[in-house]
C-alpha cells in the first residue's frame, strides 16, 4: 500500500517568460526604429534642405519620394533573401547598408546626390521591417504572440513622434547634416545588439529565385506609389500620373497571375485563399488609411491653424505614444486571451470617437482638451493595430511567414501612401471649399476630412465584429 505521505513527482514544464526573450525583441525595436525614424525624421527639414541646395520644393521632394521607391522594390525581396542567407544575416547587413546610406546623406553636395544616398538607405531599410516582424513570429509562442508582437510595435509609436521632435531640434540647434548622422550610433548599437542576441534559427536553404516575380514586383510596387505620389502633387488628371498608374495597373496584374502560378512566389499571394487573412487585411488598410490620414492632419492643424512650430507640434503629440504604448500592451495580453475581435473593435470605437472630437477643435481649443483627444485615439490605435497585424500573420500558412511579412509590409507601403497623397488632396480641396469663410474656413476644412477619417474607423468597427479567434 502506498504511503499516502510520498508524492509522484511531475514533470515541471518551464513556463515562458517575455524576459527571456526580450534582447532578441531589443535587436529587432532598434533596427526597425532606425528605418520607421527616418521616414518621418526629412519630412521637417524640406524648408531648410530646399535653402541650403538653393531647389525648388518639386526638387527636394525626390528624395523622400526615392527613398520610398527603393522601400517599394526591397521589400518583397526579403522572403527569398532571409531564406537564402538566413533572416539574420539579412537583418544584420541591411542595418549596414542603412547606416552607410545615412553618413553618405550627410555628405551630400547637390540635390542629386542626396536623392541617390536616400535611394541606397531605402535598398538598406526595406527588408528591415518584414524580416523583423517575421523573426519575432517565430520566436514567440503562439499563446504569446500578441504580447510579443505589442513590444515589437513600439517603433511605429516612438518614429512618428520622436522623428519630428528630433528633427525639429537638430536643425535648430545642430544642422542639417545630424539629421542623417544620427542614424550613425542608432545604427552601430542595432548592429551590435543584433549580433549578440539575434538568434540564427534556421540555415540557409536552396530557393528557387522567381525571377518573373523579381522583374515585374519593382515594376509594379515602384510604379504604384510613384503614380500616387505624383498624383498627391501634380492632380490625378495629369497625363504622366495617368500613364504610369496605367503601366501599375498593368504589371501588377501581371505580377498577380504569375505569383498564383509559381511553386515558390516571391509573395504568397495564396494566403488570400484564407477567408480570415482577407478580413484581417482588409481591416488593415482601413485601419491604416484612417491613421494615416490623422497623423497627416493633426502636425498640420497644429501648425497651420494653431501656428506651432514643427518642435512643438512635436512635443504635442508625445501624450498620444505613451497611451499608445499602454494601448500595445493591453491589446495583446486581450489578443492572446480572446482573440482579435475585442480588442480591435475596442480601439476601433476609441479611434472614432477621437477622430469625431477632432472635428470639434477650433481656433482657441484649450491645448490640454486637444492632448486629450490625441490620448484618446492612441489608446484605440494601440488596441487594434499590432493586434490586426498578428491576426494576419496568424490566419497565413505557417511555413511561409517569410514570404507573408514581405507581402503585408509591401501592400502598408502602397496603403501608406494611397492615404497621404489622398488625404493631402481632400484637405486642399475641403479648405478651398471653405474659401467663402475666412474666420473658419481653414478650420472647417480640416473638420471635413477628419470626418472622412472618422467614417473610415467606423466601416472597419463593423468589419471587426466578424473576425474569429485562431487556433494557436
Amino acid at each position: 500500500m502506498m504511503n499516502p505521505e510520498v508524492k509522484i513527482s511531475q514533470p515541471v514544464t518551464k513556463e515562458f517568460s517575455i524576459k527571456a526573450i526580450f534582447p532578441v525583441i531589443l535587436a529587432l525595436i532598434t533596427g526597425m526604429l532606425l528605418v520607421m525614424l527616418d521616414s518621418t525624421i526629412m519630412n521637417v527639414a524640406i524648408p531648410q534642405l530646399e535653402k541650403t541646395f538653393a531647389t525648388s520644393l518639386k526638387t527636394i521632394q525626390w528624395p523622400i519620394t526615392g527613398y520610398t521607391l527603393a522601400l517599394s522594390v526591397v521589400i518583397p525581396l526579403a522572403g527569398w533573401f532571409s531564406d537564402k542567407f538566413t533572416a539574420k544575416r539579412v537583418f544584420l547587413a541591411s542595418i549596414v547598408l542603412f547606416t552607410m546610406g545615412s553618413v553618405l546623406c550627410s555628405l551630400a553636395k547637390s540635390p542629386t546626390e542626396l536623392i541617390i544616398f536616400r535611394v541606397i538607405q531605402g535598398l538598406g531599410g526595406g527588408m528591415i521591417a518584414p524580416i523583423g516582424m517575421a523573426m519575432s513570429f517565430k520566436i514567440a509562442p503562439p499563446d504569446k504572440r500578441g504580447s510579443i508582437m505589442g513590444l515589437l510595435g513600439l517603433p511605429m509609436l516612438i518614429a512618428p513622434v520622436l522623428g519630428p521632435v528630433l528633427s525639429g531640434w537638430l536643425l535648430e540647434y545642430a544642422s542639417w547634416h545630424w539629421i542623417f548622422l544620427i542614424n550613425v550610433p542608432i545604427g552601430v548599437i542595432a548592429m551590435i545588439v543584433g549580433i549578440k542576441f539575434l538568434p540564427v534559427t534556421e540555415k540557409g536553404k536552396k530557393v528557387n529565385l522567381d525571377i518573373w516575380g523579381v522583374i515585374l514586383s519593382p515594376l509594379a510596387f515602384s510604379s504604384l506609389v510613384f503614380g500616387v505620389h505624383r498624383g498627391g502633387v501634380d492632380g490625378w488628371g495629369d497625363k504622366y500620373t495617368l500613364i504610369t498608374l496605367m503601366f501599375a495597373i498593368i504589371t501588377l496584374t501581371l505580377f498577380i497571375f504569375v505569383e498564383l502560378r509559381q511553386k515558390e512566389p516571391l509573395l504568397e499571394l495564396r494566403s488570400f485563399r484564407s477567408f480570415e487573412f482577407s478580413k484581417g487585411m482588409i481591416l488593415t488598410w482601413i485601419n491604416q488609411f484612417a491613421l494615416f490620414g490623422s497623423i497627416l492632419l493633426i502636425p498640420l492643424f497644429l501648425q497651420l491653424v494653431r501656428g506651432f512650430s514643427s518642435f512643438e507640434s512635436g512635443l504635442m503629440v508625445i501624450p498620444q505614444a505613451i497611451i499608445s504604448f499602454v494601448g500595445m500592451i493591453i491589446g495583446g495580453k486581450l489578443f492572446d486571451k480572446y482573440g482579435a475581435r475585442l480588442p480591435v473593435f475596442s480601439g476601433l470605437v476609441l479611434l472614432s470617437t477621437g477622430l469625431f472630437l477632432l472635428t470639434r477643435l477650433q481656433n482657441d481649443t484649450n491645448v490640454y482638451v486637444m492632448i486629450s483627444y490625441l490620448a484618446i485615439m492612441g489608446l484605440g490605435q494601440g488596441l487594434s493595430t499590432m493586434q490586426l497585424g498578428t491576426h494576419v500573420l496568424k490566419a497565413a500558412p505557417k511555413d511561409l511567414i517569410s514570404r507573408v511579412t514581405p507581402l503585408t509590409a509591401s501592400a502598408q507601403q502602397i496603403i501608406g501612401s494611397f492615404a497621404v497623397a489622398i488625404m493631402s488632396g481632400l484637405l486642399t480641396s475641403n479648405i478651398a471649399s471653405h474659401k467663402s469663410q475666412p474666420n473658419i474656413g481653414g478650420v472647417a476644412g480640416f473638420h471635413d476630412t477628419f470626418l472622412i477619417s472618422m467614417a473610415l474607423a467606423l466601416c472597419g468597427m463593423v468589419i471587426s465584429l466578424f473576425l474569429r479567434k485562431q487556433k494557436n
